[in-house]
């Protein structure tokens, strides 16, 4: 069987960036397991696993543009301080803001007595992505599977 629309698929993951530090991996934790197609990965990522088959071990190399997008100048602003109120702010720090209807996560990059630097880009924007993927499984994802856009687990619905 190979990766096609609607296949649920496992597998073992490493990703480093182009120095070779270790961005996330699934070596000695448990596999990853995706629906093909349901924007569960990276698009870069899902365009090079489509067609593989069960054993496959391969490197790919995926540019930002695939990837969580080039980081953008405009996602990051300073702000004035006193819009902290009290709290205590710290680099690294995460906030959820408001735009319109919609949220975003925002990460504090610099703190000075006037003003917060937050960046409203994605830690991976801008970051060649290299991943070693080894194909563990693939099946036909169930109906339910496909209406909840992810993998259950191996005894039923589990989130």
């Amino acid at each position: 069987m190979k990766i096609t629309a609607k296949k649920a698929v496992v597998m073992n993951y490493h990703l480093t960036d182009d120095q070779g530090k270790v961005l996330d991996s699934s070596r000695g934790r448990k596999p990853l397991s995706y629906i093909q197609g349901m924007g569960n990965l990276i698009p870069g990522l899902e365009k090079e696993l489509e067609g593989k088959t069960v054993g496959t071990n391969l490197k790919v190399r995926i540019k930002p543009e695939d990837a969580y997008g080039v980081k953008e100048a405009r996602l990051v602003q300073k702000v004035p301080r006193n819009q902290f109120d009290a709290q205590e702010i710290k680099v690294g720090m995460q906030f959820e803001v408001t735009q319109g209807d919609d949220y975003k996560v925002v990460t504090v990059t610099e703190v000075t007595p006037i003003e917060v630097t937050i960046d409203g880009n994605h830690a991976l924007a801008g970051v060649t992505l290299n991943f070693e993927v080894e194909i563990l499984d693939i099946r036909d994802a169930s109906s339910e599977e496909i209406a909840h856009g992810h993998v259950h687990g191996e005894h039923g619905h589990q989130h």
